[in-house]
């Protein structure tokens, strides 16, 4: 299944959520003073992004045999007239490369010669809501899928951060996600780190460093030049 098949390469936690994710509102408290601050400023870098690099490291924990394992390689996004463009090219533990552009997905497996293709028109929300939760994304549009709380400012790993706590509004939603936490760069306001929890207890982590905002990123980076004689396979 297309969710089955993108929960094993890229978001672990989250097989089959896009499916359920509804647009209601969020009930959201009156925020305070500081709160409004970082719902201000999200929204401000959220309108000014067009472009983001970042090395990537994206850490699935299995909590009940106490298996770890990382993830590492380059994260590239560019805002598009109507959808951003997405290549996560993973060099660690083994080459991996993974292309979201328009409603589709790639996702080529150097070493296997396998190229997946997959059809996203039904899953047009899982970027945004999901894999670049904070990447160009306005607190309005959080609102929409989740229950939004501001837990404070805390430093990580030596960046101040401000972090969110969000939590699903959709019942079918939080039956899978209990919780999204999101720090936000106190200075650039684009995500630093994402911790999804499951309701089993597994969680993953996806930590951005280097990050590089609005310089200038190719159009030929979102093409995978697969090598001659790759097979292509249309998943479901």
């Amino acid at each position: 299944m297309v969710r089955r098949q993108l929960r094993n390469a890229i978001l672990a936690c989250m097989a089959s959520l896009c499916l359920y994710a509804s647009p209601s509102r969020a009930r959201r408290a009156k925020a305070g003073p500081s709160e409004s601050a970082v719902f201000s400023r999200m929204d401000q870098a959220a309108r000014a992004v067009r472009s983001v690099s970042a090395h990537l490291a994206y850490t699935t924990v299995t909590v009940l045999v106490n298996d770890r394992s990382t993830q590492s390689g380059l994260l590239y996004y560019r805002k598009g007239r109507r959808r951003p463009e997405v290549l996560i090219h993973f060099d660690q533990p083994v080459t991996k490369l993974i292309l979201f552009k328009r409603n589709h997905a790639e996702i080529y497996y150097p070493a296997m010669r396998q190229l997946q293709e997959y059809s996203l028109e039904r899953h047009q929300n899982l970027l945004q809501q999901f894999l670049l939760l904070g990447f160009g994304t306005q607190s309005n549009e959080l609102e929409r899928s989740y229950h939004i709380h501001f837990v404070g400012e805390q430093n990580l790993e030596g960046t101040q951060t401000s972090l969110l706590e969000l939590v699903p509004l959709n019942p079918g939603v939080l039956a899978q996600l209990k919780k999204v936490d999101l720090w936000l760069s106190d200075q650039t306001w684009m995500p630093v780190q994402q911790q999804f929890f499951e309701a089993s207890g597994d969680y993953l982590i996806a930590r951005y460093t280097g990050m590089k905002v609005n310089q200038a990123v190719s159009p030929l980076t979102f093409k995978i030049e697969a090598a001659p004689g790759v097979e292509r396979v249309k998943m479901n």
